[in-house]
C-alpha cells in the first residue's frame, strides 16, 4: 500500500497566497511590507552617502586639504 506524501503547506494557504500576489499591481519586488526598506531605502542611503563622499573628496583635492607632506 502506497501512502501519498503530505504537502508542505495546506492547499488553502497556497490559494490565499496566490490570490494576494496576483491581486497587487505593483512590481514583484515590492509586494511585502518590509520590501520597501530593502529595495528602496537602503539603495538610496548608499547612493546619498557615496555622493557625499565623492563630493567631499573632490572638494578636498581641489583645495589641497589633507595632503601628506
Amino acid at each position: 500500500m502506497l501512502m501519498a506524501e503530505q504537502p508542505f503547506r495546506p492547499r488553502e494557504k497556497l490559494i490565499e497566497k496566490q490570490k494576494y500576489f496576483q491581486s497587487i499591481h505593483k512590481h514583484t519586488y515590492l509586494k511585502g511590507p518590509m520590501d520597501k526598506i530593502t529595495s528602496v531605502a537602503i539603495p538610496i542611503a548608499f547612493a546619498a552617502s557615496s555622493l557625499f563622499l565623492i563630493g567631499r573628496g573632490i572638494y578636498n583635492m581641489s583645495n589641497g586639504i589633507g595632503k601628506k607632506e
